[in-house]
C-alpha cells in the first residue's frame, strides 16, 4: 500500500470514528478533544491492538488483512457501501461477497419499473427471486402476481413452467446460458448455501437442467436479440439488459426492449385494451 494509499485510508478512518456516539456505544463520554470514539476505542470493539489501529490512522505500518478491515467495519459501524470503500482503500478490492436476504423492491424502484412501458422490466435478487414487476412484463413474460411468492424465481419458471418455456425461440441455448449466469450471480453474490435447495430440487424435477448444472459451463455475455412467442401479439424480439440497482447489491433490474417500434406499439396497445378492460 504506498503512503498516498495509506493516507487515504487513515483519513477515512478518522472521518467515520469522529461520527460515532460514545455514549451510545457504552463509552463514558467525560471529557474529549474531539467528537467520536477513540482511536482505542475503536481498537477495542475491533479487538486489535491500539497501537496498530493509530498506526492505520497514521497511514503507516502496511496493509491491513481483510479480517482486521471486516472488524473495523462493525467496529464503525459501516454501511454495505461504506465497508466496500473501506476495503478499496485498504486493499484495493472489494471485500468477498456476504450474501443477504433482500427485502424486495423500495416503491421508488416499482416507479421506475412502471415507468419503462411498453418495455417489460423486473426486478430480481441474487438468488433469482423476482421481487418486482411491470404490467408489461406480467403479460409479456409471466403473471407472477398469479405465482406464489416462492415459485416467483426465474431459474424455476425456466425449467418448470411450460408456458414460459414455450414463449422462448431456441429454449435450450436460451436455457444454458441463464444457467451459465445464475451460477456466476450466486458465487458473486456468496450465496451457494442458499441457491443449494433450488438446485437439487432442479435437478430432480428438469433432468435437463442438471445436465447442464453438471456441466459446470461459464459462458460470456454476448448481446443478441432475444425472440419470444405471445399467444395474442404473434413473435415479439427483444433487447435484453441487466442493470445493477444503485445501493442495492442484492437486487438487478432486467430490461427487456422491443426492437421495433411496431413491436412497441403492440404491446402498448395490449395493454391499453388490459387496462380498459379491468
Amino acid at each position: 500500500m504506498s503512503l498516498t494509499d495509506g493516507a487515504r485510508l487513515g483519513t477515512y478512518l478518522k472521518d467515520r470514528r469522529t461520527r460515532l456516539d460514545p455514549a451510545a456505544l457504552g463509552f463514558a463520554t467525560g471529557r474529549r478533544r474531539t467528537p467520536g470514539l477513540r482511536r482505542e476505542e475503536v481498537a477495542q470493539r475491533a479487538n486489535i491492538s491500539p497501537t496498530w489501529y493509530t498506526w492505520l490512522e497514521q497511514g503507516r505500518g502496511g496493509a491491513p488483512s481483510a479480517d482486521v478491515l471486516d472488524r473495523i467495519s462493525r467496529a464503525l459501524m459501516l454501511t454495505e457501501a461504506e465497508r466496500e470503500h473501506l476495503f478499496l482503500l485498504g486493499l484495493g478490492r472489494p471485500p468477498e461477497a456476504r450474501y443477504r436476504r433482500s427485502e424486495g423492491a423500495s416503491p421508488r424502484l416499482q416507479r421506475v419499473l412502471d415507468a419503462l412501458l411498453p418495455c417489460p422490466a423486473l426486478i430480481r435478487t441474487a438468488t433469482w427471486d423476482v421481487v418486482a414487476w411491470n404490467r408489461a412484463a406480467a403479460v409479456l413474460l409471466t403473471d407472477y402476481e398469479a405465482a406464489p411468492p416462492e415459485e416467483r424465481n426465474a431459474l424455476r419458471l425456466m425449467f418448470l413452467d411450460p408456458q414460459a418455456r414455450a414463449r422462448h425461440y431456441d429454449w435450450d441455448a436460451i436455457a444454458r446460458f441463464v444457467v451459465s449466469a445464475f451460477r456466476v450471480d450466486a458465487a458473486r453474490a456468496g450465496a451457494a448455501a442458499e441457491v443449494a435447495p433450488l438446485v437439487e430440487e432442479l435437478c430432480r424435477r428438469s433432468p435437463e437442467f442438471a445436465a447442464m448444472w453438471r456441466e459446470n459451463e461459464v459462458l460470456p455475455h454476448v448481446e443478441a436479440v432475444k425472440r419470444m412467442r405471445h399467444p395474442q401479439l404473434g413473435t415479439i424480439a427483444f433487447e435484453h439488459s441487466v442493470f445493477a440497482v444503485d445501493g442495492r447489491l442484492d437486487l438487478s433490474m432486467l430490461v427487456y426492449n422491443p426492437v421495433s417500434a411496431v413491436d412497441a406499439g403492440k404491446i402498448a396497445a395490449l395493454l391499453n385494451k388490459n387496462a380498459s378492460t379491468d
